[in-house]
């Protein structure tokens, strides 16, 4: 590697952390706000109430992903300017068309056909639609901002969300301490955080000649991308579907308490899990897409993000393993010690997610969504079959974690390859023409 190319590498591996440290520390609040509720949530909420609101934000979350079409993720690969805007507005679009087409066919089922809704109740699955669109929407406008470097705007967001939702779901536990409580709370938190991210970021409308130009653009938009919601749409739907699935299946065969314990192991795993994490996924999403499209590959981004991923996995991998149960009994109350050792079970899985999780975007920016695909049908069945046939509940989250750990394996040596590209780059090409590779 010639000088003037180290010198480019040790630059851009500079301002790759400076943008990770800016986006950490937005982070790190909006994940600490929640972790740090849940002491007061725990104490207000019974662990059947939190099982049954755990089970319908996991159906939120599917949703939410059903109603972007997985064009969000396309928000770091199209240029800036234009392009971005007609980005940004064909996902709110097909958010806000697809929530329609969502209400015209579920809300006679609730009506009509209430048993399909359990283990929900009908006030429950009316907030699910609304509450589906408020969270695409705002998952959109962080992905814009994250995509536009614009992380001190995106950590504002984060923030802003976490804590509104949270403090109404404590403020509403006082006097509404049930599932239905914490869902409207939750519905008016995601109202808020658009409101707001409206206003950081304002709809860039005026790249527009009018609405016959921004229908034009938004279906040409459409039709360029049709392979993400042909392939990662579905293969992103599986995933919340697969991760939604052991929530629902715990209630049905063990009970809505069991299903409580593991919400608030996976929602206390989450926070120190996704902390670094979600900061340089923001930055791993927009430096992938650059390099792909500058050089055709991000081997070195993801050389990068892959040995500080591990490290951090591996420090909380110790903390959990050991401490668990007395630090679940500490914080929360001796009602939830059994979620302390449901966490030491996920943890292996949890771990392998923090270095996976990230890396995941290259399935993306390489083109293999049908990979992602296949990989996410072998998550489903995987869980499926942990928590169907497992005869009890302990037996079942392990043969989960063991299966998700074997499985996360398989997906990070994909990324790895994927990540090294298809195309040749700028440097070997003057090799191939001069000979000479300085």
């Amino acid at each position: 590697m010639s000088q003037p190319e180290q010198s480019t590498q040790r630059a851009n591996a500079g301002r790759f952390w400076t943008n990770v440290g800016t986006a950490l520390s937005g982070v790190v609040l909006a994940q600490a706000i929640p972790l740090l509720g849940s002491l007061a949530i725990a104490r207000l909420y019974a662990p059947a109430d939190f099982g049954l609101y755990a089970t319908w934000l996991g159906v939120v979350t599917m949703l939410s992903v059903i109603l972007t079409g997985r064009f969000d993720m396309t928000l770091a690969i199209v240029a800036t300017g234009r392009p971005r805007a007609v980005a940004v507005c064909g996902t709110l679009s097909t958010c806000v068309l697809g929530a329609l087409a969502l209400a015209a066919a579920g809300l006679p089922l609730v009506w009509l056909a209430p048993g399909l809704m359990r283990p929900l109740t009908i006030p429950l699955a009316l907030l699910t639609i609304p509450a589906a669109l408020g969270f695409a929407a705002s998952k959109t406008w962080q992905s814009w901002a994250a995509a536009s470097g614009q992380l001190r705007v995106l950590s504002t967001m984060r923030i802003c969300q976490a804590a509104v939702i949270t403090a109404t779901q404590i403020i509403v536990g006082w006097f509404l301490p049930s599932a239905l409580g914490m869902a409207g709370s939750f519905l008016f938190g995601v109202a808020a955080s658009v409101l707001m991210s409206s206003r950081l970021m304002p709809l860039p409308l005026r790249e527009f000649d009018g609405i016959r130009d921004f229908r034009h653009a938004v279906r040409a938009y459409w039709r360029a991308n049709y392979r993400f919601p042909l392939l990662a749409l579905p293969a992103d739907a599986i995933s919340a579907c697969a991760a939604m699935l052991p929530l629902i299946l715990l209630a049905n065969r063990f009970g809505a308490e069991v299903s409580g314990l593991l919400a608030l192991a996976i929602r206390v795993l989450g926070a120190p899990i996704s902390l670094l994490g979600t900061a340089v996924l923001d930055v791993f999403w927009r430096t992938s897409g650059e390099s792909f499209r500058e050089r055709g590959h991000c081997r070195d981004d993801y050389l990068r993000t892959f040995k500080v991923l591990s490290a951090g996995a591996a420090a909380v991998s110790i903390v959990i393993v050991a401490f668990s149960e007395p630090l679940f009994v500490l914080a929360f109350g001796e009602k939830w010690r059994e979620a302390g050792r449901i966490a030491a079970w996920l943890m292996p899985m949890f771990a392998l997610s923090f270095v996976a999780s990230p890396l995941s975007f290259v399935f993306y920016v390489a083109d293999k969504q049908h990979v992602d695909l296949a990989w996410q049908l072998g998550v489903l069945g995987m869980t499926l079959s942990a928590y169907l046939l497992a005869p009890s509940y302990p037996m079942a989250i392990r043969m989960y974690s063991a299966g998700y750990s074997l499985l996360y394996l398989v997906y990070l040596a994909l990324s790895w390859r994927f990540s090294q590209g298809s195309r040749v780059t700028a440097n070997e090409e003057r090799v191939k023409r001069t000979g000479n590779p300085s």
